[in-house]
């Protein structure tokens, strides 16, 4: 239990710097209002026996409280488990971005992705916490036939504790708590940082509805316009985020062993 309540800490103390630099934002940068994510995934877990699995998801996202529609994902991938610890998945995606005042002009920018990640579980007892690796692979088309690519690598470290169990399985209440860093190799290096806290409930073992917050916070380089020198500036936004999984299992083999409810954002 010490090991628990010692990494529980440090996931904590990892949130909270996460936060400070989500909400250093400059005069430049006004408040944004609460926005909201919507997200619904289908999901296929590996099993000892069938060890090939995948995932499909569609996402929305408003500028404001449920209204101002403005974005939107849909991504799907192919996993396979190492063994019950490791987990290894290719997969894509297309991101669509709009202006909410003038959708019928259509996508500001359309973003197609490829990425290849690695997660790694460890269960401490009551405490779970899944460390993701996730290098991409991103290519953008932006309205005027402008285009980009870019490369991105993060890390997501995530906990979850089931309140009512000693396991994450039917009727089971349970949190979440992650920090991710986003980094760019060609800068900036810190270009993203995301911190989610929410509660979850698992119906059983195919459905688990999950409601948080989420402040994502962007970082923009220093640069020098019209012979003046602005720092680097940051753009933070809080969401309401609602999440719905649906867990699929292959067919004649049970589920073997307890899956945690990571969501594939």
């Amino acid at each position: 239990m010490n090991k628990c309540l010692l990494v529980l800490g440090f996931v904590m103390a990892l949130t909270g710097s996460g936060m400070q630099a989500a909400q250093a934002q400059t005069p430049a940068n006004p408040a944004q209002p609460l926005g909201s994510w919507f997200i619904g995934t289908v999901q296929l877990p590996g099993s000892p026996e069938k060890k090939w699995g995948g995932f499909a998801e569609v996402q929305a996202r408003t500028n404001a409280l449920f209204r101002q529609y403005f974005y939107n994902e849909l991504k799907g991938g192919v996993s396979y488990d190492l063994d019950k610890n490791f987990t290894v998945m290719l997969a894509g995606g297309r991101y669509s971005t709009s202006d909410y005042k003038a959708l019928e002009d259509g996508p500001l920018n359309v973003e197609k992705r490829l990425w290849l990640q690695l997660v790694l579980n460890q269960y401490l007892e009551r405490v779970k916490i899944e460390h993701r690796y996730r290098m991409e692979q991103r290519w953008f088309d932006y309205r005027g036939d402008s285009s980009a690519t870019r490369n991105r690598i993060r890390y997501r470290l995530n906990t979850f504790i089931p309140l009512n169990a000693k396991t994450i399985a039917a009727k089971t209440v349970f949190l979440s708590i992650y920090d991710e860093v986003f980094l760019n190799p060609k800068g900036p290096v810190f270009e993203r940082n995301r911190v989610y806290a929410g509660a979850g409930y698992q119906f059983n073992q195919h459905l688990t509805l999950q409601a948080g917050w989420v402040n994502q916070a962007n970082y923009n380089l220093p640069v020098v316009k019209q012979g003046q020198f602005v720092p680097q500036n940051t753009s933070a936004k809080n969401n309401v985020v609602l999440a719905l999984t649906y867990r699929l299992f292959h067919r004649d083999v049970a589920p073997a062993h307890e899956h945690l409810p990571s969501q594939q954002d």
